[in-house]
């Protein structure tokens, strides 16, 4: 079992006025039926409202405190704009309690400030990427991830998406500099099952335990294999490897190379 590294949080409570309440309806549709499998329960957890948007142009803003958020994987930072406002951000990599960051069509090139792509040299790694101009962030948004800006091309960007999928952006979206905080997420071993109880994710049954009306791998004497040229799901569909992508999916167009298998 391994566990995360608290040591950079400030160890102050969330703000009040920027969290809510309320029933999570996880692995459910909006007519109450399951669709993901393997989610419910978990801790009780305080959502923190995120400004994604960040739509306050040319604010300058003092770091308060940066601070842990159950409902994400990446650590959160919450701003005090000169103004007297009070906004949550997604924290990048080497932001610290103290430094001032701002939303401008152009600035410094230091983790947090956000600014157009167009202004955004190459080479440089982003976060919280728009897909359209003024939507707000979208995109690279999970502990550790950052995009990379490969190159100008008149009105729009060519961006490296942290899957390695090269995709064209509209030059005037917005996005934040930096690499997001708490890259070691990726290698934290739970260690024991009710971890995962904990973080809201329920047992899985590997199908080849299940009996053949069960489960297309299902049957056999013994410990055998799945017996099928593909493996599938419950369904019967091909799992692992088979591309779902529609080929005529109208965001083709803005991609310029399909990322690495």
């Amino acid at each position: 079992m391994t566990g995360y590294d608290f040591s950079n949080l400030t160890g102050v409570a969330p703000l009040k006025r920027l969290t809510k309440g309320g029933k999570r309806d996880v692995g459910r549709n909006n007519q109450g039926r399951i669709t993901v499998r393997h989610k419910g329960g978990g801790a009780k957890r305080v959502y923190r409202m995120i400004d994604f948007k960040q739509e306050k142009m040319d604010v300058r803003a003092q770091v308060f405190s940066i601070e842990y958020d159950p409902n994400r994987t990446a650590r959160i930072a919450l701003l005090h704009y000169m103004d007297g406002d009070k906004r949550y951000i997604l924290a990048p990599d080497g932001l610290k309690a103290g430094q001032f960051v701002v939303v401008a069509k152009q600035g410094a090139l230091e983790p947090g400030n956000r600014m157009l792509l167009r202004n955004i040299p190459q080479g440089t790694i982003v976060h919280n990427l728009e897909f359209s101009p003024g939507k707000g962030g979208q995109i690279v948004r999970s502990a550790g991830m950052g995009a990379t800006v490969l190159a100008h091309e008149g009105n729009d960007v060519q961006i490296v998406m942290p899957s390695s999928e090269v995709r064209r952006f509209n030059a005037d979206c917005m996005a934040s500099i930096g690499q997001l905080s708490n890259a070691e997420h990726g290698s934290i071993n739970l260690g024991k099952a009710g971890r995962s109880r904990h973080l809201g994710v329920r047992p899985a049954v590997r199908g080849s335990a299940m009996n053949p009306v069960d489960h297309p791998h299902g049957g056999g004497e013994g410990r055998q294999g799945i017996g099928l040229k593909h493996p599938k799901t419950p369904w019967g569909k091909v799992a692992l490897g088979h591309k779902t992508r529609d080929p005529k999916h109208r965001s083709n167009v803005f991609m310029i190379r399909r990322r690495k298998k």
